[in-house]
């Protein structure tokens, strides 16, 4: 049983003969079909077992024990003991609509792991007692013999036995953005997952070649299983916001019950009925908790939700909406968010000078050049004229049809071929010309240069000599710290059958380059501004990727590479990362490790990712974000955030959203709970004073559901702040409620409060109904002057403009309408059980309002011209 008790990581530095004796099986006619069945008995199948599933009974609890719905669920309770079902129900409802919510966003989000799971191929092609036949993915044992061809995902991890040209898109696992050659051999002892070229990994996928491999592991003992195991030992952190509300909701709740016990003792010490007293505490436990918060914030988020949507970024979870509002790192990846994703041909480099694409027709050597890199090509011409095939195939061969006589639609004939391989690093052919035949060769400028013993020149082909070489060896190493992938280019007449790879001419280096996206540059600059960190992570070399990380737009700093962070302990990791800004050859543990690392430091970290490496990463960052193009399943659902068009500036962009949504979730949660301050003093000033119930617990939510509910939602679409972007990030442990905000809440709550009081003592002549009816429509109309004030806690409404929330005025007088109904309106009247008020009360509530809108702008207007100064 030698093959169970094996590393597969170890067969990576054996000979695949050596493997084949390890496993038991036969290079060439594969497993007896009984030791298969047998060994995936007692190995079991090729499948990743899902440890962490998704249960709804689980997530529903876990909704149900956020402090603020198990408050309102208490209140609800309460109120039905004493009779009020009005109250219970409308208190059951906001507690059912809030747990809803959030219960569909998590059902949508835990489907990662089985995701993982569904990427493995359905069927594979497999040889047992040396007949090939078609077997499911999930039976295959290790010691199996395995064919793979071009556009095949490989099923397991396989130790090649032959190849063919074989070139592996290893993107998803590794993050490598080039295909990777692979041959049979051994690799180095100890090589990385990256390097390892004699393996075919499970997940891969075959852009060319064909090949034979022993499974040596199968589910999750393959690097793929590894890295599904690594995603399921990952807990999803709660958001910042979730934190926020969580320690606010705790807060709230105490005060509530100490504040409702307390008049229930100074009530029945003064002589009034206890079963009065725990009625008028619940009325004021209801009165000091934001029943609507829970309802608005959830509803808030959905509809930044769909801004976001707007700006081509998906938000899968609703609480994460705000979460990149308090993002203070970014750890991006390369290929296809900073960059566009297509390999490019941009220049060449001939005897004849440097010709760039976009300066005009190519010379004569120029051309000559591209037309030998598309005729040594094995990218596909299809009969609607686009061309497919491996990035750098597919860009030499659109340039060589754009810009030289090479016709797609009959290329020359092909008489022979040596493919490219990772000991070759170079890929010849040899195609008839008129009665000749012609070498076409391309390939690393180290493998292809000593091969040349001529140079082309505008007047014909001269001797190349060592010094020669040197020079252009030192020109193509100055293109690749350019940031450029560069091929060396030869040819040569040749009458003989065979293809012999000597005596070339040189004819030139082409540079091929993955360019930035447009808007990365400004999307960066942007970050800065907003006092975000940006990290680019990518499995690239260290100098391709600082060449691309300058060209995109990143300030010079520190290169850190996977090996140097596997070197560093945690203090010293915490240094390097103050000045790192990009992360080489990195594996699936280094992204974790860098992003839990910067988490127990405080950050708030997003994390980019679009390939199975990244989704524990994902899982593990504050926000996930997922390529919405490029991304595999996987990855998308372990993200919270998916980016349509896998662009870094839409990243940038749901950051302004996020932080539009985190200023007004601050906003209308100070708004609510200075109305609610207002209300719980107006109660337990009235009450100590003996004086009838100010306000029923039925008027109370009205006011907090239907009055302040909908306005603080209104609020809710506020427009960023001109300066929201030129802000710092809020410090992750930061309060919703902050000490400024904590004085300005106190100050409108009493204001609010005293003016209650005023005006409910002005109507106690006519009697209770109408001095209930005052303190009520004060309350309310006092809501909706001063909602105004909380659109921005620092901005003056004459800095913001009221274009910027159109919806708001409407919204309050629609308050102040509803409640004149309510106090006028005769059937409304026996439902509140109100009277008309005094002309006095009336005049105290205009007066107040007119001074709550006033007094606070002006405030805010001389602080702001007192910090300009």
């Amino acid at each position: 049983m030698t093959w169970l008790q094996t590393d597969p990581s170890h067969c990576s530095s054996e000979s695949p003969d050596q493997v084949v004796r390890r496993f038991g099986g036969d290079a060439s006619d594969g497993l007896e079909e009984a030791e298969a069945r047998k060994r995936l008995a007692e190995g079991g199948g090729n499948v990743i077992d899902v440890q962490e599933r998704f249960s709804p009974l689980r997530a529903l609890l876990h909704q149900l024990i956020d402090p603020l719905v198990i408050l309102l669920a208490v209140a609800s309770g309460l109120a039905a003991l004493l009779g009020e079902v009005l109250d219970a129900v409308m208190i059951s409802i906001v507690v059912a609509l809030n747990v809803g919510l959030s219960f569909f966003q998590e059902w949508r989000a835990e489907r990662a792991l089985a995701a993982i799971a569904g990427l493995m191929t359905p069927h594979s092609t497999v040889i047992r007692s040396g007949r090939r036949q078609q077997i499911s993915a999930l039976e295959l044992a290790p010691g199996d013999l395995v064919e793979i061809r071009r556009g095949d995902r490989t099923p397991a991890d396989l130790k090649l036995i032959t190849a063919e040209a074989l070139l592996m898109d290893e993107s998803p696992l590794t993050g490598e953005s080039r295909g990777v050659r692979k041959a049979p051999g051994a690799d180095p002892e100890g090589a990385p997952v990256h390097d390892r070229a004699s393996m075919a990994f499970a997940g891969a996928l075959v852009l060319d070649g064909h090949a034979t491999g022993l499974v040596v592991a199968t589910g999750v003992r393959t690097e793929f299983g590894r890295i599904a195991a690594l995603a399921g030992s990952v807990q999803r952190l709660a958001t910042p916001l979730q934190r926020r509300l969580g320690r606010l909701s705790a807060k709230l709740g105490g005060l509530a019950i100490l504040a409702a016990l307390g008049i229930m003792l100074i009530g029945v010490a003064t002589g009034r009925p206890l079963l009065e007293m725990v009625f008028t505490g619940v009325s004021l436990a209801v009165a000091a908790v934001p029943e609507g918060l829970p309802a608005v914030v959830a509803l808030t988020l959905a509809l930044g939700v769909r801004a976001m949507a707007r700006r081509n970024a998906l938000v899968r979870r609703l609480r994460a909406a705000e979460t990149l509002g308090s993002a203070t790192v970014i750890c991006t990846d390369k290929t296809g968010t900073l960059t566009t994703g297509e390999m490019t041909v941009v220049e060449t480099l001939t005897a004849q000078g440097r010709w760039e694409v976009g300066g005009g027709e190519p010379d004569t050597l120029a051309h000559a050049t591209l037309y030998s890199a598309g005729v040594c090509n094995n990218a596909e011409l299809c009969p609607d004229g686009a061309v497919k095939g491996e990035p750098t195939e597919r860009a030499l061969m659109l340039a060589a049809l754009e810009h030289t006589t090479l016709d797609g639609g009959a290329p020359p004939d092909r008489l022979a071929e040596q493919p490219f391989s990772a000991e070759r690093k170079r890929m010849s052919v040899q195609v008839r010309d008129g009665d000749a035949a012609m070498i076409h060769l391309k390939g690393a400028p180290d493998f292809v240069l000593p091969l040349c013993a001529h140079l082309a020149t505008q007047t014909g082909a001269v001797k190349m000599d060592e010094a020669a070489r040197r020079d252009w060896t030192e020109q193509a190493e100055a293109m690749g710290r350019r940031g450029l992938r560069v091929l060396a280019i030869a040819r040569k007449a040749h009458s003989d059958a065979d293809l012999i790879e000597h005596d070339l001419t040189f004819q030139g280096l082409v540079g091929l380059m993955d360019p930035p996206r447009p808007r990365a540059g400004a999307a960066l600059d942007a970050a800065r501004s907003a006092g975000l960190q940006v990290i680019m992570i990518t499995g690239d070399a260290a100098g391709t990727a600082e060449a691309i990380a300058q060209a995109v737009g990143f300030a010079p700093g520190r290169v850190l590479s996977g090996a140097e962070i596997d070197a560093l302990d945690e203090d010293g990791l915490g240094q390097a990362l103050k000045t790192a800004n990009v992360l080489s050859r990195t594996t699936p543990e280094h992204k974790l490790r860098v992003v839990r690392h910067l988490q127990t430091a405080g950050e708030v970290v997003a994390m980019t990712g679009d390939g199975v490496n990244d989704a524990p990463a994902l899982k593990q960052a504050d926000i996930g974000v997922a390529m919405g193009i490029r991304g595999s399943d996987a990855a998308k659902a372990a993200a919270d955030l998916v980016l349509l068009d896998d662009d870094f500036s839409t990243i940038v962009d749901a950051v302004r959203e996020g932080r539009r949504q985190e200023a007004a979730i601050r906003n209308f949660t100070c708004f609510l709970l200075a109305t609610n301050l207002g209300e719980v003093l107006a109660v337990g000033l009235n009450i100590a004073s003996s004086a009838p119930l100010i306000l029923t617990p039925l008027q109370i939510l009205w006011v907090n559901l239907l009055t302040d509910g909908p306005i603080a939602l209104v609020l809710g679409a506020e427009r960023a702040a001109p300066d929201l972007m030129s802000r710092p990030p809020r410090r992750p442990g930061a309060p919703v409620v902050d000490r400024t905000a904590l004085g300005v809440i106190a100050a409108f709550g009493a204001a609010s409060a005293a003016a209650a009081l005023a005006a409910f003592q002005a109507s106690m002549v006519l009697s209770s109904e109408a001095a209930n009816a005052a303190a009520f429509s004060a309350v309310v109309i006092l809501s909706a002057c001063i909602v105004f004030s909380f659109r921005s806690q620092t901005l003056p409404l004459a800095r913001l403009g009221w274009r910027g929330n159109v919806w708001l005025p409407v919204a309050a007088l629609a308050a102040v309408a509803t409640q004149l109904a309510l106090v006028f309106a005769p059937p409304l009247q026996a439902l509140m059980d109100l009277a008309p008020p005094s002309a006095l009360s009336w005049q105290i509530i205009a007066g107040s309002a007119i001074a709550l809108l006033i007094i606070p702008e002006a405030i805010k207007y001389l602080l702001q011209a007192r910090r300009r100064r």
